[in-house]
């Protein structure tokens, strides 16, 4: 019934196993790989026809975490999985970006990729797995894939670089100083065509070694997926790429003039309309035959990229007439916006972001339910690119996979600087509004956010700055790398690298590559062009600020106070009594974790100090021979009851209360009175012993010897 093919390798510390032909058998290629016990099922169809009209590639990625891989109960009131997670978007992408440059160019067929994780170890990070899946199945399907691509995951700990580090391992680099880098790479037998890192300040030597080691790493996975294709891969399709080369010569003929001139205007929106004034121009000049034909597009874009991307090799200027390594104009600000915690406008050339610092306590942390377990985190960036930052009109609605995946690349880039939460216990969100885009709005997000984040008071060990090269690699060998790319030059270029850091080195690196021929060589010049970009991004911010501002009036204060975790049940109290009556009382709020660290957050500094003296009257312990002021609670024939500590009660016998005989301690005492007593110690039953004759009423000091033998005399 089943043509099983199954093939396996020790990989790392795990064995890694690839299987097909018993699920899922309708599907173009389906693959299940398994590492250690984390498997991933991937499951590939594509069309056998090209929708009428169709001008692009219509690929879709899709990854799914089911929570019964981990033996887990979805949260939620319908207890099922709902809407993609962030993990699930980052991992499509991480898969989308390899596989797309590498299907036949023209080949623009509908294509469905769905990656499941079916069961998850909690040491096996399963979005590697899935990339793994994805290739072998789509290599086994027929589709015109030029692969198999493989991928893995790199860490660096005490100068070693690791395969696939376990979830743990991985799981907030920032707590975990041992580990320096969380990097995914992923290429074919010849080329790395994706690069994803979370970096702490990693040089650049270190970074590309680690990218070199993992693309070493990868190569006997390839090896792999093509002993399995061998042995069960279906038919390639037939598919000849189209043939429109005299539609190119015609669109060439028609309009590279007017094409050539509108690239020749620097100002974005000038240019813009004049290249669509330019395509107008020539479609003007074409046959009814040839303006129905499908790879028209396709035609008007081979012209533009050959214009613009020939004249930046060959001369060595760009678009906007800058060279290839000069970066736009730089403005930055500060403390526009009154009522924010942080705020910052960077400006770089046609690009623009706004980003707003707000500092929250403990009850503002996101609380994150995944597969490996539910965590908390106190650093959010939200990223976000409505329509008018590049002059259009469009649909506004929640935020996409883009919006997801650039959001996520700055909250890489900054994570790496930011204090500890024992030093700065905030929850720290930032907000990232794109103004304007023409180029790398991501990079302004980091930028910005350094700013805003120093404007709020934050104390960075270092600013942060991002710029995103280019680059054109023509047939010949020839090539230019560009810093600080625009749109454009995104669009009909070769590769997309942006690199984020500090002075002292890669706190985040992202590239993806269109072509199969970058060199180790044009990386290791990228990365050091890459770094002159950033030094001067930093200098031209530091115009701005560069340190942490005074602390917003409007910003939550908050202390911290550590108590013993057998002390934690009594300061919440039972059914949550004792913590509601102090936030009551004192105006306060507090939180308390687990490991029995209290944040006490307030604007009123009276009332963390408030909060701050009744949780610590709670958990301190009374300190024999010490002096406290108490009241006087309840009046027995031998002597009283003082609640002098917290909700602590001692005795003061009749015998303590004056240097003279009493004959009942009401003659001197009554409920409610306030009295300065003297912790003398504990009974054999662990009873409290006080003193208020050997204390000054009205000072609260101690009396002397000879006072008190001179008071007894008399």
């Amino acid at each position: 019934m089943f043509n099983v093919s199954k093939k396996s390798m020790h990989w790392g510390e795990e064995t890694l196993t690839l299987e097909t032909g018993k699920v899922a058998r309708q599907a173009d290629g389906s693959v299940i790989a398994t590492l250690g016990e984390t498997s991933v099922m991937a499951n590939v169809t594509f069309a056998r026809q090209q929708k009428p009209g169709q001008d692009f590639f219509p690929l879709t990625v899709h990854y799914q975490e089911k929570y019964y891989a981990a033996g887990k109960v979805p949260g939620g009131f319908f207890k099922r999985e709902a809407r993609p997670t962030e993990k699930e978007t980052l991992t499509a992408r991480l898969i989308d970006r390899p596989i797309r440059p590498l299907f036949v160019p023209g080949f623009k067929n509908e294509v469905l990729v769905m990656c499941t994780v079916l069961s998850h170890d909690l040491v096996n990070d399963p979005d590697m797995v899935a990339m793994i899946a994805a290739s072998a199945a789509l290599t086994l399907s027929g589709a015109p894939f030029m692969g198999p691509i493989a991928g893995c995951r790199v860490g660096f700990e005490a100068g070693e670089y690791v395969l696939n580090p376990t979830v743990d391992d991985m799981q907030d680099l920032r707590l975990n100083p041992e580990q320096r880098l969380d990097l995914v790479v992923a290429g074919t037998k010849d080329a790395v065509m994706m690069v994803e890192s979370e970096a702490y300040e990693l040089s650049e030597a270190e970074m590309l070694g680690a990218v070199k080691f993992a693309h070493e790493q990868i190569q006997p996975v390839i090896d792999l997926i093509i002993s399995l294709a061998e042995e069960a891969a279906k038919e390639p399709f037939d598919f000849q790429a189209p043939d429109y080369s005299e539609l190119y010569e015609a669109v060439k003929a028609a309009g590279e003039t007017e094409m050539r001139a509108a690239f020749a205007i620097s100002d974005k929106q000038e240019r813009t309309a004049a290249v669509a004034a330019a395509r107008e121009t020539i479609k003007a000049a074409l046959t009814e035959e040839q303006l129905g034909d499908a790879n028209l597009g396709s035609a008007l874009k081979k012209l533009e990229a050959g214009i613009l991307r020939g004249d930046v090799v060959k001369t060595g200027k760009r678009i906007d007439g800058r060279a290839t390594d000069e970066i736009r104009a730089i403005v930055s600000e500060t403390g526009l916006l009154p009522r924010t915690h942080g705020s910052a406008l960077f400006t770089r050339g046609e690009t623009q972001g706004l980003v707003v610092t707000t500092l929250g306590t403990g009850d503002d942390e996101q609380f994150i339910d995944a597969l490996h377990g539910n965590f908390k985190s106190n650093f959010l960036l939200h990223y976000n690119f409505p329509p008018y930052s590049v002059g259009e009109v469009g649909r506004v609605g929640g935020p996409g996979r883009r919006e997801i995946g650039h959001g996520k690349l700055a909250w890489r880039a900054l994570q790496a600087v930011l204090p500890a939460a024992t030093d700065f216990p905030y929850t720290i969100r930032l907000v990232s509004e794109i103004t304007e885009s023409n180029g790398s709005s991501s990079m302004a997000s980091v930028c910005g956010g350094s700013l805003s984040m120093m404007d709020a008071g934050v104390p960075l060990k270092a600013p942060v700055a991002g710029v995103a090269m280019g680059l054109i690699l023509e047939d010949d060998g020839s090539y230019a790398i560009l810093s600080d790319i625009l749109g454009d030059e995104d669009h009909l270029g070769d590769m997309d690298f942006k690199v984020a850091g500090t002075e002292n080195g890669i706190t985040s690196l992202q590239m993806d590559i269109k072509v199969a021929g970058i060199t180790p060589e044009i990386m290791e010049k990228a990365l050091a062009q890459a770094k002159d970009g950033r030094i001067h991004i930093l200098g031209e911010m530091a115009k701005a600020l560069t340190e942490a501002s005074e602390f917003s009036v409007h910003a939550p204060r908050i202390e911290t106070m550590q108590i013993p975790t057998d002390k934690i049940r009594e300061v919440i109290g039972s059914g949550g009594k004792v913590i509601r009556e102090i936030v009551e009382v004192s105006g306060a709020k507090v939180d308390i974790n687990d490991d029995g660290v209290i944040k006490i957050a307030s604007p009123n500094g009276e009332a963390i100090k408030k909060a701050y003296d009744m949780i610590h009257s709670i958990v301190a312990e009374p300190e024999e021979g010490q002096v406290y002021t108490g009241k006087v609670v309840k009046i027995v024939d031998f002597g009283a009851f003082v609640n002098f500590f917290g909700k602590r009660d001692g005795l003061v016998h009749v015998s303590q209360i004056e240097n003279r005989r009493l004959n009942h301690p009401s003659d001197v005492l009554k409920e409610g009175q306030e009295v300065k007593v003297k912790l003398l110690g504990f009974d054999d039953r662990g009873k409290v012993r006080l003193s208020m004759k050997i204390v000054d009423q009205e000072t609260g000091e101690e009396i002397a010897p000879e006072k008190k033998e001179k008071a007894e005399q008399d």
